[in-house]
């Protein structure tokens, strides 16, 4: 063991304090993430006097099925007093906490590597579990309390900074979907002299799918959008030697075609744009959708919405009618869409001046948007760097 390692189980210690006379309403769970989530469990006819409660600045982790997940779910409870937890998570506490900060070491078990070592030691066939004595037996280094801090200062700020982006980013798609409500949904767009239509007296006439202002038509989604089906690729055409253009599928790999090694060698026809909203179609993830980063080869299980007018429109077009078009879904076990059903489904086309009017204000909202998200990507680095550098942490 390195001079300045200690074993866990030298500086915790098991905390089993039960809910009795049920003094504690707040009921949380543990995420595979490592962060404390409202509870979701079914708890009628539940003995909640049996819950353990567990207080701010001690920890709740799950020992099954870790090697499983990959993950050993563990988390500081912080931003509340108390809380009550299931009996199934042993709960912990720093036994001095003016020698062990316990920030620094739930940054400890945010590591990447806390997580392989977690998995080395699990046992128990399939699922894996980790043994209490395996967990306590585990090592990490403990500096002088002044250097802890001093890393968790650090730590802090970038987390801090992160969640503020993810507040930001939070807002402007409230924003930008309020926008969008109010001029296509509630008709109250600016009208000529910039005040509300609707409101203001503006023309409404009957359709099949109740008043709409005048000039505006009742279609479907492919008069404003060009809907690109992705299509299985040949097995001559891409390889995954790093060269040609990234491939995008679903539904299992949807949502990580940024990083996807696996390329077409020669030119298909079922390309992204930039922008596009890539959706997924098929399997368990059908719904999902990104935007598009640059130009990808629409593999199966995926389509691209490409904007004949307005690209911002179309997007925030599909956010508003996601769980009406979930509705359409074909096969029960395994759900789908098909380009017609995606491409028939109705809605109410306004007329290109008010769509090019909403693109520059969303355009504008998202640009902030996406600058913030560009910055996570960066403090994330930084954090997973600051982590990493905690094995060789000295005094």
């Amino acid at each position: 063991m390195k001079s300045n390692y200690r074993r866990i189980g030298d500086i915790i210690q098991l905390v089993d304090e039960r809910n009795t006379g049920l003094k504690v309403q707040k009921l949380l769970g543990l995420s595979i993430s490592k962060q404390f989530i409202p509870s979701v469990a079914n708890i009628i006819g539940t003995d909640m006097e049996n819950y353990k409660i567990i207080r701010k600045n001690q920890f709740a982790c799950s020992t099954m099925q870790v090697r499983r997940d990959k993950k050993m779910p563990v988390a500081l409870l912080q931003e509340i007093d108390e809380a009550i937890i299931s009996q199934a998570y042993p709960v912990f506490e720093v036994k001095d906490t003016e020698g062990v900060l316990p920030e620094y070491l739930m940054m400890w078990f945010s590591r990447t590597e806390f997580d392989r070592e977690a998995c080395f030691y699990a046992i128990g066939g399939v699922r894996g579990s980790l043994e209490w004595e395996d967990f306590c037996d585990m090592q990490l280094p403990i500096p002088h309390i002044d250097k802890q801090k001093e890393i968790v200062k650090e730590y802090n700020t970038i987390i801090n900074r992160i969640n503020l982006n993810n507040q930001l980013i939070q807002k402007l798609e409230e924003t930008a979907q309020a926008v969008y409500k109010q001029w296509f949904v509630d008709f109250e767009f600016p009208n000529t002299e910039g005040v509300p239509y609707k409101s203001n007296g503006g023309e409404m006439v009957e359709s099949e799918l109740g008043e709409i202002p005048a000039g505006w038509k009742v279609g479907v989604i492919s008069d404003v959008t060009n809907i690109i089906m992705g299509q299985s690729p040949d097995g001559e055409t891409y390889n995954t030697s790093g060269e040609g253009m990234p491939l995008v599928n679903g539904p299992v790999e949807f949502g990580e075609y940024y990083t996807k090694k696996t390329k077409f060698t020669t030119a298909p026809t079922k390309l992204s744009a930039l922008n596009d909203l890539i959706i997924c179609v098929r399997g368990s993830t059908v719904g999902r959708f990104v935007k598009c980063d640059g130009i990808y080869c629409l593999g199966r299980g995926v389509c691209s919405f490409r904007a004949k007018h307005s690209q911002r429109f179309i997007d925030q077009l599909y956010k508003n009618n996601l769980n009406k078009l979930l509705g359409l879904t074909t096969g029960s076990t395994f759900p789908n869409w098909d380009g017609q059903t995606l491409s028939n489904f109705p809605i109410i086309v306004p007329i290109d001046s008010v769509m090019e009017k909403f693109e520059k204000i969303a355009s504008n909202l998202f640009k902030h948007l996406e600058r913030f998200s560009r910055e996570n990507v960066v403090l994330d680095d930084l954090k997973n760097i600051l982590l990493s550098k905690l094995a060789t942490m000295k005094n």
